[in-house]
C-alpha cells in the first residue's frame, strides 16, 4: 500500500513538474520575447482559420458571382474578388488550410529524415558516416529550387506531391545539425555504461540519444514551418505546386494576380500580405523558441535550466 502511494506521488511529481516546464516556457515567451510572443498568436491564428475555414469563409473558394469579375473591396466581398468573380477572402482563408497542411506536413517529414539520417551518422560514424556526408554534401550542392522544380515536374503537382518534395529536401539538407548534436551527446557517461552492459543499438539511441536532442529537433521542425509554407508558395507561383482551383497564396499571386495587378491591385496585396504575415510570425516564434530552448547552454534547455538553476541558488 505504501509502495503504490509513493509510486502515485512520485507520477504527481513528474506531472507537475512537466507542466511547471511548460508554463515557465509560456511566461518567459510573454516576458523576454514579445516578437516571439506575436508570432506564436500569429500560428495560433493560422492553426484555428485552417481548421475551421469551412465555417470562416463566407463563400466557396471555387464560388463564382456574375457580374462580380475584379470588383473592389466592399461590404459584401470585403477583399474584392478575382478575375473571374470569386471572392478572394473566402480563397485566402481556404489557402490558410493549405499552407497549414503543406507546412506541418514537410516539416514532419523533414525532422523525422533529420532525426533517422542523423542518428545513424553521428552514432554509428566511421565509413557509413563517410558514406552518409558525402552524399548529404552532394545533395546540398544542388541549388534548392531546382531540386523542386525538377522534383515536381517528375511526380506532377499537387498537395500531397509538395509536402513529400519538400520534407525529403528539407530533411536530407537538414541533417547535419541533428548529426552534431548526436555527436556531442554519445560521448556523455551514460551512453558509455548502456554501451558496457549491452543495451542494445535501437534502445540507445531512442531511450538515451534521442530526448536529448529533441531540442534542436523542435528549433528545427518551427523553424521548417514557415520555410516549407515559403517554399510552396515559390512553386505555385511558377506553376509547378499546387493545381488550380485549389487556392494557394504562391499561385493567388500568380496567374490573374499579374495579368490584373494595376487593374485590381487588391488581387496580389491581400495574398501577398497573408503569406508575409503568416511567415513572419512562424519564423519569429521559431526564432524564440531557439533563444529558449539552446541545446548549447546548460543541460539542453537552454535559459530555462539557467533561470531553475538561480532558483535552486536562492
Amino acid at each position: 500500500m505504501a509502495e503504490s502511494t509513493n509510486n502515485i506521488n512520485a507520477g504527481a511529481l513528474a506531472m507537475g513538474k512537466r507542466r511547471s516546464f511548460f508554463g515557465d516556457l509560456i511566461i518567459r515567451l510573454v516576458r523576454e520575447k514579445p516578437l516571439g510572443t506575436v508570432g506564436a498568436v500569429i500560428v495560433v491564428i493560422l492553426l484555428f482559420v485552417g481548421i475551421f475555414a469551412n465555417f470562416l469563409a463566407p463563400y466557396g473558394y471555387n464560388d463564382t458571382w456574375v457580374g462580380s469579375k475584379l470588383e473592389a473591396p466592399s461590404t459584401h466581398f470585403w477583399m474584392g474578388t478575382d478575375n473571374v468573380g470569386r471572392d478572394l477572402m473566402s480563397r485566402i482563408i481556404y489557402g490558410a488550410r493549405i499552407s497549414m497542411f503543406v507546412g506541418l506536413g514537410a516539416s514532419a517529414i523533414g525532422c523525422t529524415l533529420n532525426a533517422f539520417i542523423g542518428l545513424i551518422s553521428g552514432y554509428v560514424g566511421g565509413k557509413t558516416d563517410l558514406i552518409i556526408q558525402r552524399f548529404v554534401d552532394a545533395w546540398v550542392c544542388f541549388p534548392f529550387l531546382f531540386l523542386l522544380l525538377t522534383f515536381m515536374a517528375l511526380i506532377g503537382a499537387g498537395v500531397v506531391q509538395v509536402i513529400l518534395v519538400l520534407g525529403i529536401s528539407g530533411g536530407i539538407g537538414g541533417s547535419r545539425l541533428m548529426r552534431s548534436a548526436v555527436i556531442a551527446v554519445k560521448s556523455n557517461m551514460y551512453v558509455e555504461s548502456a554501451r558496457a552492459i549491452g543495451t542494445p543499438t535501437a534502445s540507445i539511441l531512442l531511450r538515451h540519444i534521442l530526448p536529448n536532442v529533441m531540442a534542436p529537433l523542435i528549433i528545427m521542425f518551427t523553424m521548417g514551418v514557415g520555410s516549407s509554407i515559403l517554399a510552396e508558395a515559390s512553386i505555385s507561383f511558377l506553376g509547378y505546386g499546387i493545381p488550380p482551383p485549389t487556392p494557394s497564396w504562391g499561385g493567388m499571386l500568380s496567374g490573374g494576380s499579374r495579368s490584373y495587378m494595376l487593374q485590381a491591385p487588391w488581387m496580389a496585396i491581400f495574398p501577398g500580405l497573408a503569406l508575409s504575415i503568416v511567415v513572419y510570425g512562424v519564423n519569429m516564434f521559431g526564432d524564440a523558441l531557439r533563444d529558449l530552448l539552446d541545446p548549447r547552454l546548460r543541460g539542453g534547455l537552454g535559459r530555462y535550466n539557467v533561470a531553475q538553476q538561480k532558483k535552486v541558488a536562492k
